[in-house]
């Protein structure tokens, strides 16, 4: 399944309040929204229609988030019959801020720029919020080159997975077979949670390293990686689709026994 499908049948299955993506490229995956968005990339260059109520952020994602209220264009107003008109949260200004339900991370493939996205994200997320980067399954070492050389290119985002089941073991993280390079779902995001903030400078020592990289044969031979079909076909997102308490990462796991890896 190429990745653009997936990303379908994600909005899909979730019906999402809103939607925010990082890299917007041509367009084609904002494309598929038709919810309230944010896509944000300082250089976009979208060659096909938009059907959603947008904002076009030009802008890296740093700058982005380093606004006071980045995500206001999502945000609801007090009157909840004139939200649901806007197709905005009903009460979400009374419960303490708007909030993600769905992002695609597919900006900068750098490994550094991509845990700054995901920690982004992550400060305006719960634990139902489908967070899914691009690009973290390479098919070869040159794919995951820092510095591109070629012409499909993956960069070394594929480092957030081994960094995330390290330090974050409480994330239900979930690279996905799609083609071409691969996706990575993540769930149970959880705002308090400083860890990477606080480790990020040491994290950024030990991964970001010059080429070659080191990329080892799960990544490449997609071991750990699990069937979009066989994923997407799960019960748990009827309920993730409700904006519901979903449980932790551990009901989240259970939920997609004889999935995951």
């Amino acid at each position: 399944m190429k990745r653009h499908a997936f990303l379908r049948e994600l909005h899909r299955l979730l019906r999402p309040r809103n939607y925010l993506e990082i890299g917007v490229n041509d367009g084609k995956s904002l494309a598929l929204s038709r919810v309230p968005s944010i896509a944000i990339d300082p250089d976009f260059r979208v060659t096909v229609p938009i059907r959603c109520d947008v904002q076009l952020a030009k802008a890296t994602s740093d700058d982005f988030f380093a606004q006071p209220d980045p995500l206001r264009h999502l945000t609801g107003g007090r009157n909840p019959w004139r939200n649901l008109r806007r197709g905005r949260p009903l009460f979400d200004r009374w419960r303490g801020g708007t909030t993600l339900d769905l992002a695609f991370i597919d900006g900068m493939h750098l490994f550094e720029y991509a845990l700054r996205d995901f920690m982004n994200v992550e400060r305006f997320s719960r634990p139902s919020t489908v967070i899914v980067f691009d690009d973290v399954l390479p098919r070869n070492v040159d794919e995951a080159a820092r510095d591109r050389h070629t012409g499909d290119w993956a960069g070394d985002v594929y480092k957030m997975i081994p960094v995330l089941l390290e330090h974050r073991p409480d994330l239900v993280v979930i690279p996905v077979d799609t083609t071409p390079t691969g996706v990575l779902v993540v769930l149970g995001a959880d705002t308090a949670s400083t860890v990477l903030r606080d480790r990020y400078d040491a994290i950024v020592a030990r991964w970001v390293v010059p080429d070659p990289q080191h990329v080892s044969d799960d990544i490449l031979d997609r071991r750990a990686s699990v069937d979009p079909e066989r994923l997407l076909a799960a019960d748990v997102w009827a309920d993730v689709a409700r904006r519901r308490r979903i449980g932790g990462s551990e009901a989240i796991r259970d939920r997609l026994a004889g999935i995951l890896p």
